[in-house]
């Protein structure tokens, strides 16, 4: 995979040197390419904002040395096979639909990907006309907050990416387990793990994750998973498939004092299900 990221602080990039995406790059399992957009900033101050259209406080990014970075850089495409890749354009911006696992999954499978990580009141809004018209551009955002820029979701979103790229975890299996991953556990958050000593500072670990018996482990991590769910995201809980809870789920939950509605689907009891 090629990912290319155009900002203004090219430096704030520099954790994409170290880790798993670091020792990916070494490999050549990822390209990563990092651009300052003041280099397609003309005027000797570089400048690449200016005051906003029809008032208010902040300043707004300019378009002509975005569309000049952009075109740049889209002009360098890798090759797929016969021909050059398409690029999926990344606008991280708090106003843009939710980043989620579910998505990095899918943009996991696309062979390039270029960020544009914005400052001040963000990117003129042409910007996302022209390449969204021609280009398959999403708008996503890390969480329901403000930052001073695009840079810090960038590391979030390469690094949730990278991860499940072929070769770059150490084990395989690693993100399959994990909260929001696909397959068994899926719409649950991953329950409390454990490793030696089996005891620390007069805890133990649970007996049962010693016992040897798989299913009874199996089992115990599907409850820890449920109770954790229940008590940090309800929410997913309460959107959970009704046909995705096997008889000990219910047990669980009925344990945890949630109850299942009209349409089956589960809900805390304080808030009004009934049986």
């Amino acid at each position: 995979m090629r990912i290319d990221v155009v900002t203004i602080f090219p430096e704030y990039l520099e954790p994409l040197n170290v880790s798993l995406v670091g020792k990916a790059r070494a490999r050549g399992r990822l390209d990563v390419r990092v651009h300052d957009l003041r280099g397609w900033a003309h005027d000797r101050h570089h400048t690449v904002d200016d005051t906003p259209y029809g008032g208010g406080p902040g300043m707004v990014m300019k378009p002509e040395p975005w569309g000049e970075a952009l075109d740049a850089v889209l002009s360098d495409p890798p090759r797929e096979g016969e021909g050059a890749a398409e690029p999926v354009v990344i606008v991280p911006t708090p106003s843009g639909r939710p980043f989620t696992q579910e998505l990095a999954v899918e943009l996991a499978a696309a062979p390039w990907l270029v960020f544009t990580p914005a400052r001040y009141e963000g990117i003129d809004g042409r910007v996302m006309e022209e390449y969204g018209a021609r280009l398959d551009l999403r708008e996503l955002s890390i969480g329901d907050y403000v930052l001073a820029g695009g840079e810090a979701p960038v590391l979030v979103m390469v690094e949730a990416i990278a991860r499940l790229l072929p070769g770059v975890l150490g084990n395989a299996d690693s993100h399959r387990d994990d909260s929001f991953a696909p397959g068994a556990m899926a719409g649950l958050l991953e329950g409390p793990v454990y490793t030696k000593p089996p005891e620390w500072r007069g805890r133990e670990v649970p007996e049962v994750l010693i016992s040897g018996h798989h299913g009874r482990i199996a089992r115990w991590r599907r409850d820890e998973a449920l109770r954790r769910t229940a008590l940090n995201r309800p929410d997913l809980l309460a959107r959970c498939a009704p046909e995705a809870l096997d008889r000990e789920d219910r047990a669980t939950l009925a344990e945890l004092g949630w109850r299942p509605g009209p349409d089956g689907r589960f809900g805390r009891a304080s808030d009004g299900m009934e049986e």
